[in-house]
Formats: C-alpha cells, structure tokens, sequence
C-alpha cells in the first residue's frame, strides 16, 4: 500500500507534536491531525505545516517558538532520507522540502504500483451514484449533459479507488402522463404496439405534444387518459404492454447517447419503488410525522419555511390518493440502505433541486430510514449550461438543444479541425479520431468548470489545442507516445533494470506533480469535484512540457531515467483521463 505524501507527513508530525507538547497538554489529540498543506509557491518548498498557530494559540505561545519546537522534533520522526530541508517562515509556517532522493524512489514505486501511487480501500463500501435521470418519452437535451458526465466520471474516480460502485439511472417511467400518451397512441396510433412500424423516440415526444393538446380540449379523451392511468397502477396487461413498448423505444435512443459518451449505468425509474410507495407512508404514520393538510398527506420538518415564511409541507400522498417524487425518493433511499447496504449514496441532480433533496435527507432521517452516521448521503449540485447570450443554450430557433445534436456538431467541428492539421489521412481514421476529440472536448470543457457554477458553452473555444482543454491535454499524451517510440527501447525491461534519477529541477517539480494523483482524487472523493480532476491534468501537461523543454530524453545521458519519468507521466495522464470518462488519440 502506498501512502499519500500528505498523509505520510501528517503521521511523522502528529507524532512530532505529541512528542514536543503531550506533556503540556492532555487534550493534545483535539488539536490533530496536524494541518499539513501542497505549497502554493514553489519558494515556500512542497508542503507546508501549518499546526504551530493553532498550537500557539491552546498553548498560549509565540507561534514561532512552538514551530521551532516542533521542527526540532519533527526531525526525530520523519526519515532524513525523506527530507532536504524543514525552514520556519512568516508568523510560525513550516515549508517541507522533499529531497531529489526520496522523490526518485518515490516515482519508481509509483510506476509499478497497480493504482499508480493512490490509496486503494480494502473494504469494499458501497457506493450508489445516481445521475443522468431523463424522462421516459423525452429526448435527452443540453440539460442532462453535466448530471450525465458528472455522475460518470464520479463513479469512475469511486471504482478506481476500490469502492463497489452501483450506478444507477432514476429515469421518469411513471405516473399521469402515461396515461395520457398511452391513451392517445390506443386511439390514434394502435400500429406502434404491433411493432408494424418502428417509430424514433422523436415520434413519440410529437405524439406526446398532441395528446396533451386533446387531453386539455377533448373531455372524453381525458376521461380515457385518467382511466388509463388506473388500468397501468393496476398492472392491466394491456396498458402494461403499451408502457413497456413506449419504454424500449426511448432506452433505445437513450443508449446512443450513452454509448457516444462512454457511460455505463443500470436503469432503475420510478416504477421500480411503486409497490413500496404505500409502505413509506405508512412508516411516516406509524412515526407520527404525517400531518392532513387540505386532504393530502404531509410531513412538515422544522425549519423548512416558504416564500411568505409559512411551514413548507413535504408531500407524500396526494388528496387525491396518487404519490409524488417525495414518496419515490424516499421508497429509494430506504432500498438503497436496507437492501442495497449502501454506505454512501450520491444524487448528481441539479441545484434547482437542492431544497428538494435537503428535505428528504432530513425527513430520512426523522423516519428512520438513513443514518448519518452509518450511510452518507451527497446531493451533487451543478448549474445550467448558458448560451453565448448568457441565457440557457437554446437552439436558433429558441428551442431546447437536443444533446444528440450538440456531441454530433461537436463531432463535425473535431472533424474540420483534424483534416487541416492531417489532410493526408484516411477519411475513416479521421472519422474515428474526430468522434474522439469532439465528444472529449464537450466532456472537458464541462468538468473542469465547477460543477455550481453556469459556464458559457463555445465550439471554438473548447476545442483549442492550448489552454486548459481536452486538445491541449490529448496532444501532450501523444506527444509522450512519439518521444517513446522514437526511443525505441522495451519500457518493460528499463522497470526491470532501470531507476528513476531526479536532477534537473523541472524533472522534480514534475515527480513531485505526479506524485500528488492520489492527494487530488483523496479531495475528490470528499469534495465530489471533477474539476480538481482537470486541474491536476492540466497542470500535468504543462510539468511535462517544462520538462520536454528543459530535459533531453533521446541520446542523453539519463535517457533511461527520463524515459521512464514520461511513462509515468503518460500513465497518470491515461487514467487521469479515463476517470474523467475521456478517450485517448494516438496521433493528433
């Protein structure tokens, strides 16, 4: 097993401190662990101790009496072999420099190790990501872009990490509104269930746009639709089999994008939970939570307010005996914890959702169903993706972008592109090559934006080769691979007999880089963020070209070493990338 460096260095000097200050205080372990931080300037070393301020301050010292303290004893306990040199800056800050020795080392252990240097879990905790969530009979738009992307690159980062991972796509499959369509197609379109014709997910929102139209004119079609509704609660053979039909045609085009984009996920909708939904209210009942309001029934949860500061109900049946999302999310949650076993759930929704998913976390609670303390539950919120007007990305036409049209004229776009700067290419390697880069630069651009903030959708920019984008990042792997085969050498055998030596400081800076995966993906895993994820890569690639400027690798005297320095990097770099769901080129 292989330590992070930050962890490797808070243990040394949690020990310092207990060492130099046990004495004085009992309650020593209140203020560990030690805060140990990456550098932000390349002057202050690679680490910095931040613990003597706080430690000043519960031992009523000068901060830079007790740093001095401490750096006498964190010389006892952490390897000198490990360590250039330990200074005392500003009011009481400890900078760590590592020595070019022990990074060596360091590098070649993480080049042969299996998870490349990151903490791997041995305990398999189960980890349940809920993301993309379309509605049945809707095409997938610009609007499910960042749940999709976001929830796989998660998983991604969870999986590689050792969790067991369930993803799981919570796709709208139920309620009135197939009533309504199914009634529509019985009446005006019955050839679809006998698989006569075989109509597009496009044909079935066009349907669905008509029968809302005569539902609200025609009363005798409404009174058909709302019948329909009671014959598919009731599990009627026939309305059964017309919603299975209505289901398939939409997971078909649902999987073109999923494949397009590389994502895995089990679908799970809403009808899944439908025979728990009675059960969940009767917990509330039984509970006490349930509260009649105007015929519905309703838990209100303590500091929960509306708009005018009344108490904002959390409904959970309807006057009208039907079930809503609460119910469902609810029906969900208790699943995921007593049969699924989760130890942590995570819900990549968007933040109009927030309000939403705090109160069923609390109302879980309140019932029974989800412990804290046992079960960790994560609303991953994100923000919309804008247009050049800063308004939500429409078409021309002002109408919503369908996300099949957004990746394919990112795909053409990828394509121009490519043919410029490789006209001599086949038209099919070009082809595949451009499906790669477009749809990775549309990916990029989203991930590396904070997924709370809006951000700006641009063809042009994301699919820059400088800058922080997926060009950028892709040309600096292929750039790897050519110094590798013009080399020539078996990257095998240099492990096997070969070591990493670090001389030249833009050889360290970027072993001390690499280094640090496991640091980013350990603040991911927390944070839920791919976007350190993109920051790390893309300060990667910009190591390694100082690196390619300042160090020979072909013909030099440390062309083994170096060679091996790039594998790794090309390493980190392959699965930095695949744990943001992108593909790599061989040639660009």
């Amino acid at each position: 097993m292989m330590l992070n460096l930050i962890d490797m260095l808070k243990s040394y000097t949690d020990l310092a401190i207990k060492e130099a200050f046990g004495h004085e205080m009992e309650e020593i372990e209140s203020l560990l662990p030690s805060e140990i931080t990456q550098s932000t300037q390349k002057q202050f070393g690679h680490y910095q101790c931040n613990s003597p301020l706080k430690l000043a301050k519960a031992l009523k010292k000068n901060p830079r009496q007790v740093a001095t303290e401490l750096v006498s004893k964190m010389a006892l306990f952490i390897p000198s072999s490990m360590i250039e040199k330990l200074e005392i800056a500003g009011p009481g800050f400890i900078n760590i420099t590592l020595s070019s020795p022990f990074l060596s080392k360091e590098a070649m252990n993480q080049l042969i190790h299996p998870a490349l240097g990151c903490l791997h879990h041995t305990k398999k905790e189960r980890v349940i990501v809920e993301f993309s969530s379309p509605n049945i009979a809707k095409e997938l738009h610009v609007g499910h872009l960042r749940s999709t992307i976001i929830g796989e690159s998660l998983a991604r980062v969870f999986e590689f990490l050792g969790y067991d991972v369930l993803r799981l796509n919570h796709v709208g499959d139920w309620g009135t509104q197939f009533g309504m369509l199914i009634a529509y197609l019985k009446k005006f379109h019955e050839e679809v269930f006998t698989e006569k014709i075989h109509p597009e997910l496009s044909d079935l929102m066009k349907w669905y746009k008509e029968s809302k139209k005569v539902f609200d004119e025609d009363l005798a079609f409404k009174k058909m639709a709302q019948e329909e509704v009671v014959a598919l609660q009731k599990l009627t053979p026939s309305s059964v089999n017309a919603w299975e039909r209505i289901c398939d045609i939409s997971r078909k085009a649902f999987q073109e994008i999923y494949s397009l984009l590389d994502v895995k996920i089990d679908e799970r909708g809403e009808s899944f939970y439908n025979s728990m939904l009675q059960g969940v209210v009767e917990d509330f009942e039984k509970k006490g939570l349930v509260t009649l309001d105007q015929g519905a029934k309703c838990v209100f949860l303590e500091g929960f307010l509306g708009k005018e500061g009344e108490p904002l109900p959390m409904i959970l049946q309807k006057s009208d005996g039907g079930y809503n999302y609460s119910t469902t999310d609810m029906a969900a949650i208790k699943h995921r914890v007593e049969k699924e076993k989760a130890d942590r759930i995570i819900y990549v929704v968007d933040a109009g959702q927030s309000l939403h998913f705090q109160m069923i976390f609390k109302a879980a609670e309140k019932v029974g169903y989800l412990d804290p303390k046992k079960t960790r539950a994560d609303h991953v919120a994100f923000g919309v993706v804008l247009g050049a007007d800063g308004k939500k990305f429409k078409t021309r036409s002002g109408e919503t972008e369908k996300l099949i049209d957004l990746l394919s004229e990112a795909v053409v776009m990828a394509h121009t592109l490519l043919k410029e700067r490789m006209p001599e290419e086949k038209e099919e390697i070009l082809n595949q090559r451009a499906a790669i880069l477009g749809t990775d630069a549309v990916k990029y651009s989203d991930l590396c934006c904070h997924r709370l903030k809006d951000y700006v959708f641009s063809y042009d920019r994301m699919l820059r080769f400088e800058g922080n984008t997926a060009a950028f990042l892709l040309y600096a792997f292929v750039r790897i691979q050519s110094i590798k085969n013009k080399v020539g050498k078996e990257i095998a055998q240099l492990i096997a007999k070969e070591q990493i030596i670090l001389n030249h400081s833009s050889e360290i800076d970027l072993a001390l880089h690499l280094r640090q995966f496991g640091e980013t993906l350990a603040i991911v895993e927390q944070e839920l963020t791919p976007n350190r994820v993109c920051e790390y890569l893309f300060s990667l690639a910009e190591y390694f070209n100082a690196f390619f400027r300042d160090c020979r690798v072909e013909g030099s005297e440390s062309e083994n070493s170096r060679l091996l320095l790039c594998e790794l990097t090309s390493r980190v770099l392959e699965k930095g990338l695949y744990i943001l769901g992108l593909k790599i080129l061989d040639k660009m």
